[in-house]
């Protein structure tokens, strides 16, 4: 189901897009997910113990701006994490405001443990998708989500900007 907005057709298919976009990420990552359940783990818990398995331990403002978190919600998953035994904070010498997260020996065991199922659940979600497609979906997520024009778009705005000025 599109929209039941009453705008423009750009307005109207854009607002579809978006609609579509927002469903098939939702869903995707709710069947791609299923499994962390079976773990005890939300999908923002997991994303903290994936970050610092793949980069290693992380002030905890940085881990929130790689998981599109707030700091305040970082906070309480880190709580939950630390109170399992999974990762541990400490606080920096030079700067006591910065606080330090790394993994526990449990937290990387688990992460080992629930990593190879993980990978295995995205790449039977984006099976639907042929290769060729998977790289467009990509690309044009990147472009969306990074607001990022490539040098064809950036030309074709330029002129509709210039014909803009003539009228």
């Amino acid at each position: 189901m599109g929209t039941h907005y009453n705008g423009t057709r750009d307005e109207i298919r854009t607002i579809d897009a978006y609609i579509k976009l927002q469903r098939s990420a939702d869903a995707t990552a709710a069947r791609a997910t299923r499994h962390l359940a079976s773990a005890g783990l939300t999908f923002s818990q997991y994303g903290v113990l994936d970050i610092l398995f793949h980069l290693g331990p992380l002030p905890l403002g940085q881990i929130a701006e790689k998981i599109l978190k707030s700091e305040g919600n970082m906070t309480t998953v880190v709580d939950n994490l630390e109170r399992r035994g999974l990762v541990r904070r400490e606080r920096n010498e030079r700067d006591r405001r910065v606080v330090t997260v790394s993994l526990t020996e449990a937290g990387q065991h688990t992460i080992e443990e629930i990593l190879p199922r993980h990978i295995q659940a995205i790449v039977k979600e984006m099976s639907i998708l042929t290769p060729d497609e998977q790289e467009t979906l990509s690309r044009l997520c990147r472009k969306v989500g990074k607001q990022e024009r490539d040098e064809n778009d950036q030309q074709m705005l330029v002129e509709e900007l210039k014909e803009q000025q003539v009228r």
